[in-house]
């Protein structure tokens, strides 16, 4: 078990090995839920995924052009669970 200090502010830090554990990074909220029993459950937030943020992690990665035609050919091969 790990044991955490609180300071005058009410502020924890939690250790390196901690957030690795829970697979939490900088930047990355936290949730936490409250139980009746004054126990806590404590985990990284789900992250929201964007078309935004799609778009972004494919950048720059090709110099092709697809179509409109070839986009809805790739993703109706995809649902339909062809590659």
């Amino acid at each position: 078990m790990t044991t955490l200090t609180v300071t005058a502010r009410g502020q924890v830090t939690f250790r390196k090995d901690v957030l690795q554990h829970l697979g939490i990074r900088p930047g990355d909220q936290i949730e936490l839920d409250l139980l009746p029993d004054g126990r806590g459950v404590l985990q990284a937030a789900r992250r929201t995924a964007t078309i935004d943020g799609f778009v972004g992690l494919l950048a720059n990665r090709t110099t092709k052009v697809a179509s409109l035609e070839e986009i809805n050919q790739a993703a109706a091969q995809g649902w339909a669970g062809k590659q």
